[in-house]
């Protein structure tokens, strides 16, 4: 073959190498995780995430109008909840005046074209730190899933344009494609987190909501990370149950789950790049050991390279600054 095909030829210049690129990263891929808490001009560092901020709403609105600006498309939005509201049965995730609720009418108010996606789970609200109803020591399933349809129909009735269920519980999405479709919510979408694995890199985002498990750990109801094919029969189930978007969480250390995927499902993929991916490039750049623009560059590239339609991460503000640039 050598020397009629030279690959390098395809690789002489910035101007080669753009013209045949085969992955184009754009603000257009990436949605952006914000934290939300109580109160007024509320604006609280996150020590192991930096940058990343727990917000109240007025200065989440403020973030989401940069964000449009920017070209970032959607935000997918979770709820730091005050102590005195948790308890076992989940019952604040649908008060029709709760903080969450209460950010999704600011949001669509302000930005009417954002995409908005709160989460659904139970663990923010719960006194144990877990996804679900607890009974000895138990994650009960069903008696959750009833609480998860209430609190997504409660995010619809909001005005979300996209619920978007992290607990991995059986059966979840088929009960809340029923009570919404029986609510009215005709063309509210799910974007579920089907191959969500019980991972060690959520640890900043645990800290970021308080929402670490109280005893125990999420092992019975997250997946098991030495799986594969079990990634693919979830997200096959969530697709026939009437998921709209499957995800996979994490990101960078899950590729191979994400091309599997993306090649079973005929819905678009979604790739969560998490907490604690961001952390360790914001660490090593910090000591300069890596450069902190062209390894998040990378790493964002490379999830959409291996399937991602749709990217959440912490890096979307920064990245979009950079790709507009």
């Amino acid at each position: 073959m050598f020397p009629i095909h030279r690959n390098r030829r395809l690789r002489t210049t910035d101007a080669m190498r753009a013209l045949v690129r085969e992955t184009v990263l754009t603000p257009n891929d990436f949605m952006f995780p914000m934290f939300i808490a109580e109160g007024s001009n509320v604006e609280v560092p996150i020590p192991s995430m930096p940058g990343i901020y727990r917000r109240s709403v007025d200065l989440t609105v403020k973030e989401v109008k940069e964000l449009w600006n920017l070209g970032v498309k959607a935000v997918n939005i979770y709820v730091k909840v005050d102590d005195k509201l948790k308890d076992n049965t989940g019952k604040e995730a649908w008060n029709p005046n709760g903080l969450m609720q209460q950010a999704i009418k600011a949001i669509k108010d302000a930005v009417p074209g954002m995409v908005v996606m709160p989460d659904v789970a139970l663990d923010p609200y719960s006194i144990y730190g877990h996804d679900g109803i607890v009974e000895n020591g138990e994650i009960l399933n069903d008696a959750t899933v009833d609480a998860l349809t209430r609190m997504s129909v409660s995010h619809a009735d909001a005005g979300a344009d996209f619920v978007a269920p992290s607990d991995m519980m059986d059966g979840r999405v088929l009960a809340i494609r029923k009570a919404l479709e029986e609510s009215g919510h005709h063309n509210v979408g799910i974007m579920s987190y089907s191959a969500k694995y019980a991972s060690s890199f959520y640890g900043p985002f645990r800290d970021a909501l308080d929402s670490a498990p109280g005893f125990g750990d999420k092992k019975t109801y997250q997946m098991d990370y030495a799986n594969r094919i079990e990634a693919i029969k979830e997200a096959l189930h969530d697709v026939e149950e009437g998921a709209d978007i499957v995800m996979v969480k994490p990101g960078i250390a899950y590729l191979d789950i994400v091309r599997e995927v993306k090649n079973a499902v005929n819905v678009p993929v979604s790739v969560y790049h998490v907490s604690g991916e961001y952390a360790m490039i914001k660490a090593a750049a910090e000591r300069g050991w890596l450069d902190h623009d062209k390894i998040m560059i990378e790493q964002l590239h490379c999830i959409k390279r291996a399937g991602a339609d749709i990217i959440s991460t912490y890096f979307a503000k920064e990245a979009a600054i950079l790709l507009n640039k």
